[in-house]
């Protein structure tokens, strides 16, 4: 978990170093390109490309949409709002997943999860203060942003049914190379990596795999309560970090906001664990 966290917060701060020179579609290709070639050299070093299917291509296309859409808001997001708060808005992810979850995956929508999700969006509503004047178009695509996760989320558990994590890791690079491609040079105009924000750009690249590799085994080692509080770490740790080099103040709305969304997420979380351990 300690290595999730590193990764997530180093590749917001490289996201907003990289907001200079690159948009998000060029961030994400360039992202990508340096996935598909981990995945690549890791897999065919494992003998494991031999995983790889097109058996599964179209829910492989549709949870990569939904995280593509999901990762390039949530770059924009951490180049114009504090990041504190864009995390804050990212920790929404698991409750849309639990109102989705019964449309995509046909689990039950249990009372403890629909309180959990309205206490969630509580959090969500003091954290964008709706009421305070015009809503900052940094916190909708933060907010956005955790939706297109929820996305990727549900369909990598259809996809884990069957295909093997190298099989969904390599269209998830791969088709993400192509949105990248397309996106970034629509109007023709792509910026090559300057010396100063390659290393970034292979920041973003790295962190992103190592993130959710260091949070899946972390899963598999401790029940998801010490996990999820764990990794909720990542939000007092950022705000130190917008403080310190972004000079960003720590706003009592977001941390009130945070607490609830976080409080939402454990109460959901132990419910969970609960049953399973009923079962």
């Amino acid at each position: 978990m300690m290595g999730a966290i590193a990764s997530f917060s180093s590749m917001a701060i490289a996201g907003r170093e990289l907001g200079a020179e690159h948009d998000t579609f060029e961030i994400m290709m360039y992202r990508s390109l340096i996935g598909l070639c981990i995945v690549l050299a890791v897999g065919g070093a494992l003998g494991r490309l031999g995983e790889i299917n097109t058996r599964l291509f179209h829910l492989h296309l549709v949870r990569n949409i939904f995280h593509f859409s999901g990762q390039n808001l949530w770059f924009y997001a951490v180049t114009v709002i504090p990041l504190a708060q864009v995390f804050a808005l990212e920790f929404t992810s698991p409750l849309w997943v639990t109102l989705f979850a019964p449309l995509i995956l046909g689990e039950r929508l249990t009372r403890v999860r629909m309180t959990a999700a309205m206490l969630g969006f509580i959090g969500i509503l003091i954290i964008a203060r709706p009421g305070a004047g015009e809503v900052n178009l940094g916190v909708l695509t933060g907010a956005a942003a955790a939706i297109g996760f929820a996305g990727a989320i549900l369909f990598t558990k259809l996809l884990t049914r069957t295909a093997t994590i190298t099989c969904i890791l390599f269209w998830l690079t791969a088709q993400q190379v192509v949105f990248g491609i397309v996106c970034a040079g629509w109007d023709g105009d792509v910026a090559l990596p300057s010396a100063t924000s390659a290393p970034w750009l292979v920041v973003v690249g790295c962190a992103g795999l190592m993130a959710h590799l260091c949070m899946t085994n972390a899963l598999k080692i401790a029940p998801a309560t010490v996990v999820v509080p764990f990794d909720f770490l990542r939000l007092p740790l950022i705000a130190v970090v917008g403080l310190v080099f972004y000079g960003e103040g720590i706003d009592v709305f977001i941390v009130l906001g945070a607490v609830l969304i976080f409080a939402a997420n454990f109460i959901n979380v132990r419910h969970e664990t609960r049953n399973v351990t009923v079962s």
